[in-house]
């Protein structure tokens, strides 16, 4: 299939187009948000062969099976830089990354109203949380590209990823970060991370933020003893994803998707910040605990996001 979309979700976007179709990132001159391309050089993952930008003036005689919308933005820009009605005049679909804001659970999806395109959930939580109206509604659990098992745990620090956590605050947990400080050093990681350091009352260095790119990024996240996700409200996080895989202990709220996806042999997950602080302290002093935890998170997210699975299931999902 020849397949139109955004270069939105970074992580998501990468395991994507691991797939066996044609990849088209549509692009504007400037190279605004809404028309980025393949994104900035040296900051994203390098694209399969199979993955090519398309100029937005291209874009009204280019031809393309499916556009996967995944803003509200892109349901007007896809009209009006092709010519054409989507969901009318070609097949478009619409991806939901997000739990909902606002007024949960009562919250209708932007495409409630819309029969014409579909509306694709990433989990199971999202489905229910939505109120998705009489938009037709499915769920593709994600599944990660496998980095390898790199933990080594060598630095008794904890890492904590999240992109805009300022904006985001209390959504991805931010504040909560101040509870884990005392433990160890914190390593954050993420655009905009370092807006977050100055927040914190710790001393000079105890919060420390990092600039680096998404090749880098790995390696360096498995030198840290812990992986903190602090998220309050996300169903389950990419990051909490890739840090398993790198076979990273885990330490995060049972929110979300995260309790019926990641049994409590193979992740730290807790309401209680003060049990999830005394398991913390346990990880960051018990190598034979963090070692288990590193083996079995590895384990269970090799079963749970297999991206071999998650590219299997939007194959069948495109081609009904």
């Amino acid at each position: 299939m020849r397949i139109l979309l955004w270069h939105v979700h970074g992580s998501w976007t990468n395991n994507f187009v691991r797939g066996g179709h044609d990849y088209f990132l549509p692009h504007d001159p400037e190279r605004t948000a809404l028309g980025i391309g393949l994104g900035h050089p040296g900051r994203t993952w390098g694209w399969p062969e199979n993955v090519r930008e398309v100029a937005a003036s291209d874009l009204p005689d280019f031809e393309f099976d499916v556009a996967i919308l995944q803003r509200q933005e892109e349901v007007r820009l896809v009209e009006a830089w092709t010519r054409r009605r989507p969901g009318k005049d070609f097949r478009a679909i619409y991806l939901e990354h997000n739990t909902p804001g606002g007024n949960v659970p009562y919250t209708k999806h932007p495409l409630a109203h819309q029969r014409d395109i579909p509306l694709v959930h990433v989990t199971h939580f999202n489905q229910l949380i939505w109120d998705s109206g009489v938009a037709e509604t499915t769920v593709i659990t994600d599944g990660v590209v496998d980095p390898g098992h790199q933990y080594t745990g060598e630095l008794s620090r904890m890492g904590v990823a999240v992109n805009d956590p300022l904006r985001r605050g209390r959504a991805v947990g931010a504040d909560l970060v101040q509870d884990f400080v005392d433990l160890a050093p914190v390593d954050l990681f993420g655009l905009g991370s370092d807006l977050m350091v100055a927040l914190y009352d710790a001393p000079a260095g105890q919060v420390v933020s990092h600039n680096l790119s998404q090749a880098e990024l790995p390696a360096e996240m498995a030198k840290r003893r812990v992986y903190l996700h602090p998220y309050r409200w996300n169903a389950i996080g990419l990051s909490l994803m890739e840090a398993m895989l790198l076979g990273m202990p885990v330490v995060t709220l049972a929110i979300g998707e995260v309790p019926h996806v990641c049994d409590s042999d193979a992740i730290v997950s807790s309401l209680s910040i003060e049990k999830l602080r005394e398991r913390t302290r346990d990880l960051l002093y018990d190598n034979d605990l963090a070692a288990h935890y590193s083996r079995r998170a590895r384990e269970a997210a090799l079963e749970a996001f297999s991206l071999q699975k998650f590219l299997k299931r939007w194959d069948a999902y495109l081609s009904a």
